[in-house]
């Protein structure tokens, strides 16, 4: 029995509905966080199921492409502010959001493309999440804040990310009054990549995934970690680098072989080496 499109679940603690869900499909991981009721808010379990998953797929060979996308009415409303109160000591505090940039961080540093999919709303850490995926696609529906300013909160770890993402000026106004900003307005700061019909949104993602995952894996891999290493070098480190990357590019079989390809105008048959 073929089970590729089945979704499989993270561990669920003490019996109660898992808050992460997968399923695969032609060398895509679609991954849903799975607190409707919360808007899907980042949880310490949320966030440590998607970390251990994460950490799984950089050794998956078979898995190209990830995806990233929420259950019921919203993408994700940040950070679980109930569970933030639950606890109000520094070492909770710290470990928190040291959990969630830890997160962040592997979603950049993974070598394979993650998407976001995004409806409803994105917030605070939500926002923060669309920032770091490499790529996002969103309904026309959806919207987008950093809101914490407005309950004496800032939102200073997605900040990192959405000043990684948009321009200064946008990034700050964002930070400084909380409002929410639509589907249109965040294609427009490049806060995402592509905004379509909600009803279509499920097709535009996986479409956009399966044509990333008909690349060479090895090239892809080459690709992301040097796009984020050189986007933090002076300009001269920065082509120094890039052109010791493409001359380790060039030297791959991949790189032959789609060359070979082209110029004989063909389909590339890749080796990922």
């Amino acid at each position: 029995m073929d089970t590729r499109n089945a979704p499989t679940k993270a561990a669920p603690v003490d019996g109660a509905a898992p808050v992460l869900l997968r399923r695969d499909d032609a060398g895509v991981a679609w991954f849903t966080l799975n607190r409707p009721t919360q808007r899907n808010a980042l949880s310490i379990e949320l966030m440590a199921a998607l970390q251990r998953e994460l950490d799984a797929i950089a050794k998956e060979a078979a898995t190209k492409v990830v995806v990233i996308a929420g259950a019921g009415p919203a993408f994700c409303a940040g950070h679980d502010l109930r569970e933030l109160r639950t606890d109000q000591s520094r070492q909770f505090y710290e470990r928190v959001f040291q959990d969630c940039s830890r997160l962040m961080s592997t979603i950049v540093a993974l070598r394979k493309p993650v998407i976001a999919r995004v409806h409803g709303i994105a917030t605070a850490a939500g926002c923060q999440l669309v920032a770091t995926c490499d790529l996002a696609v969103a309904a026309d529906t959806a919207r987008f804040a950093t809101p914490g300013v407005n309950i004496g909160l800032f939102c200073s770890t997605p900040m990192v990310a959405l000043t990684r993402a948009v321009g200064r000026k946008a990034a700050m106004e964002m930070l400084l009054t909380g409002d929410l900003v639509d589907a249109a307005r965040a294609r427009e700061l490049g806060l995402v990549n592509r905004v379509v019909p909600e009803a279509e949104l499920d097709t535009a993602v996986m479409a956009l995934a399966r044509q990333i995952a008909q690349k060479s894996t090895l090239t892809v891999k080459i690709g992301k970690e040097a796009f984020y290493r050189q986007a933090e070098l002076p300009l001269a480190d920065a082509y120094v680098y890039a052109s010791e990357v493409m001359t380790r590019n060039m030297l791959a079989r991949d790189a032959e072989e789609g060359i070979d390809a082209f110029l004989e105008k063909r389909p590339p048959r890749w080796e990922d080496r």
